[in-house]
């Protein structure tokens, strides 16, 4: 059950904090973010920051996932990346000083904290593990979206849904994939109509097996083939 109080919440015992940018800091750099930052219990389909607006700072999730999405021209969304507890969010505009490309909405209850951006930017500027650690992302985001890209350009909707679903294995592991189908649609870029007739193909071949809306991949094997991978 997720905990809606925040007190109990300190970076010093934070589970997710040792997976995240923040697990280079020495405790007196973990005292002062824990004295600037503000957590806050979210509900599910709750925006932390809107397309087009400007970023005040950074989110670090405690708990819970956030997707990370587009809209196009006629409001469909295109789901990009889906951050998980340790991830942190929304610094990546600030760099640029421009406005967000994309916006963030949890999939689910979420604990989540929020750092300022001039108290994230010194920190930057104080460590020096925290600062390579955060180009490493920024590298490593470029190449992930490089192939996101590429998946969306050149495969089929049937090759999209497998390679969509090994990213969301690794997501969700060790639970079962669970995403609505609205959601898993738009994040494989097809009508949601197509994604449940492409689901059903996947059960009846043995690949995944479905309970509501989870999913347990049983043919790891034949998902990365059908991926391409």
């Amino acid at each position: 059950m997720l905990e809606k109080s925040h007190k109990h919440i300190t970076c010093s015992t934070c589970s997710s904090r040792n997976n995240s940018l923040l697990g280079s800091l020495c405790s007196d750099e973990i005292d002062h973010v824990n004295a600037h930052k503000s957590c806050n219990y979210f509900k599910k389909q709750q925006s932390l920051f809107l397309e087009g607006s400007f970023p005040r700072g950074v989110f670090c999730i405690n708990q819970g996932m956030v997707k990370i999405f587009q809209r196009g021209d006629e409001g469909k969304e295109q789901i990009i990346h889906i951050a998980k507890s340790g991830e942190m969010v929304g610094f990546r505009a600030m760099f640029s000083e421009e406005p967000y490309k994309v916006a963030a909405e949890t999939l689910e209850e979420s604990n989540i904290c929020f750092i300022g951006k001039d108290d994230f930017l010194n920190m930057m500027d104080s460590n020096p593990v925290l600062r390579k650690g955060i180009i490493k992302e920024l590298s490593k985001e470029l190449s992930d979206r490089a192939d996101f890209i590429t998946n969306m350009a050149q495969k089929s909707v049937r090759e999209r849904l497998a390679f969509t679903m090994i990213l969301l294995m690794d997501i969700y592991n060790p639970e079962p994939i669970n995403l609505s189908r609205e959601d898993l649609a738009n994040f494989v870029g097809t009508a949601t109509e197509t994604l449940i007739r492409l689901l059903k193909d996947f059960k009846e071949e043995g690949i995944i097996e479905v309970h509501t809306r989870k999913i347990t991949v049983l043919n790891k094997e034949k998902l990365f083939s059908l991926a391409g991978k």
